[in-house]
This record gives C-alpha cells, sequence and structure tokens, in this order.
C-alpha cells in the first residue's frame, strides 16, 4: 500500500473517512451555479423577490454571495465609499475595474454588476461599448449597468447587439444630480409618466432589468406590474421586482445621517471601532503580543 493510502490515514479536512469496501463512494456536491438573467426573469414569473447590494472587495462579495444575495453592484459609489471622494462622479474605469475583478473572482453564484462611471458611455453608444468591453473582459463583470432612460436606448442597443446584458438606471440617477439640482425624488405628479417612458424605453431597447431610485412607490409599482423585465428598487417602495442598497450604509459601516430609504441591518462600524481600541489599548499597555502569541 505504499503508493495508496492506507485505511488509517487521516481524511482530508471536510471530508469522512472509511474503510476500504463498506459501500459507494459519497456523491460529489452538486456545482454551484451562476445567476443568469434567464433566472431573473423566472423569479419575477415567479413572484420571487430578488436581493442587489453593492461589494467593492473580495471579502463582502464572498460573505454577501454565501447568504444568497443575486446580485453583486460593483457601484460607482465606491468613489464615496472606499476612494473618499464626495460624490460618485470622480471615480475612474481604471479605479473601477480592479474592485469589479476582485468581486468576480471571488462570487461563485451571484451575477456581478459593472457600474459604468460617468463619463464614459454618454458619448456614444461605440464609447459605451468599448468601455462596457473592458468591465466584461478586465474586470469579469456578466453585465453592466448605466444610468438613463429614453435617451439612452441607443446606447443599450448597442450593448446588447454586441453580446453584452445591460442594467438600466432611471428616476433619479446620481451622476446627473447637477443637473436634476440635487438628490430630488424623480416622478412625482406629471414627472410619472416621464418614468413610465423610460422604463418602457429601455426594456424596448433590450435591457434585462432597471434600477429605479427615488420613485414613489405606487408609480414604481406601476411600472414592476407594466413591465416584463426585473425592477430593482432603491427608495421605491415594496412594489419593484427586487431591492438594492448600498452595503456600507445598510450594515452600519459608514456614519451619519442615512437617506430615508435605508434600513440598518447591522452595527459593524462599532463592532470595528471597538476591537481597534482594545488593540490599541493592549498594544499601549504592553499585554500584546503576549506568550500565546509570540514565538
Amino acid at each position: 500500500m505504499s503508493e495508496q493510502q492506507s485505511p488509517s490515514t487521516p481524511a482530508v479536512s471536510g471530508e469522512v473517512a472509511a474503510p476500504y469496501g463498506t459501500g459507494s463512494a459519497p456523491a460529489a456536491a452538486a456545482p454551484i451555479k451562476r445567476i443568469r438573467t434567464h433566472h431573473l426573469a423566472e423569479m419575477k414569473q415567479r413572484g420571487e423577490k430578488v436581493t442587489m447590494l453593492t461589494a467593492y472587495d473580495m471579502y463582502t462579495a464572498e460573505i454577501f454571495d454565501e447568504a444568497g444575495i443575486e446580485l453583486l453592484l460593483v457601484g460607482d459609489s465606491a468613489s464615496n465609499n472606499v476612494l473618499g471622494n464626495e460624490t460618485s462622479l470622480p471615480i475612474t474605469v481604471d479605479e473601477l475595474l480592479p474592485l469589479t475583478r476582485a468581486v468576480s473572482k471571488t462570487a461563485k453564484r451571484a451575477m456581478v454588476v459593472g457600474d459604468l462611471p460617468f463619463g464614459s458611455y454618454q458619448a456614444s453608444p461605440e464609447q459605451a461599448y468599448l468601455t462596457a468591453v473592458r468591465f466584461m473582459k478586465e474586470g469579469g463583470a456578466h453585465c453592466v449597468k448605466l444610468e438613463g432612460g429614453a435617451e439612452m436606448a441607443p446606447v443599450i442597443t448597442k450593448l446588447v447587439q454586441g453580446g453584452i446584458p445591460v442594467m438600466a438606471h432611471i428616476g433619479f440617477t446620481p451622476q446627473s444630480e447637477h443637473t436634476l439640482g440635487g438628490y430630488r425624488i424623480q416622478g412625482r405628479g406629471a414627472g410619472a409618466e416621464k418614468v413610465l417612458a423610460d422604463a418602457r424605453a429601455v426594456q424596448e431597447a433590450g435591457a434585462f432589468a432597471v434600477v429605479m431610485e427615488m420613485v414613489p412607490a405606487d408609480v414604481a409599482e406601476q411600472v414592476s406590474k407594466e413591465l416584463d423585465i426585473l425592477t430593482i428598487g432603491i427608495g421605491a417602495g415594496v412594489g419593484c421586482d427586487g431591492q438594492v442598497l448600498v452595503w456600507t450604509d445598510a450594515f452600519g459601516i459608514r456614519s451619519g445621517r442615512m437617506p430615508k430609504f435605508v434600513k440598518q441591518y447591522a452595527d459593524v462600524r462599532s463592532v470595528l471601532l471597538e476591537g481597534a481600541k482594545a488593540y490599541a489599548a493592549d498594544v499601549k499597555g504592553g499585554t500584546f503580543p503576549d506568550a500565546e502569541h509570540s514565538f
């Protein structure tokens, strides 16, 4: 048995040791299936809600993937949640690509959404296509997201025809905050028809999903009922097919005033703060490292 494992050889960690000849080998674990656009369409048809969170690194991607989140958005919100900018506008394609790559390499099940940053797609459908190709090839994204409604229809069509799935984003679009006059609810009163028209336009252009941000709940619900494609809400009520939040908001890593639509599910900031204080106290007091943590 010199070239074989002996019956007494311990099993590899995570496996169960069994003597030779005692029953059939255990069935291989079923492969993890990647979430695809058709899975999302089927979820909408079944009335099953879809979850999306932002992720900017391998550890959040791993955790959210394990939690069963279907969509991970490597958002341009990394600009003001990772890079220290005041808004999402300054972040570049070259800054977002490494973050996208980290998430896409880590997530085994979730569909990874690459967010096209301001200035990288608005000039022309050709510019948009070249940018989106980089997110797919260099970032490993499974689709891309872009902001805008009817005016972005030619861009969406170009990308879809080129084999790139597109998630649209209407209502309040952060990249247009200066044009919109700041963070303002979109779709109230007469504005409801524009939201509806934008939603119809992006669906017709070929988008597989649309994010609606800061849209009145009744308008968003109407859109969700009318459209065949998936709707994802953020500040748009429960009538959407799914919801998205920025993870640093949802889990309390960021302090300060939060938008009305944010619900905090954890207080990670406090946990990290207390841990850092305890570490500093141990080092300054000479109790770390102790014998247990020294060679």
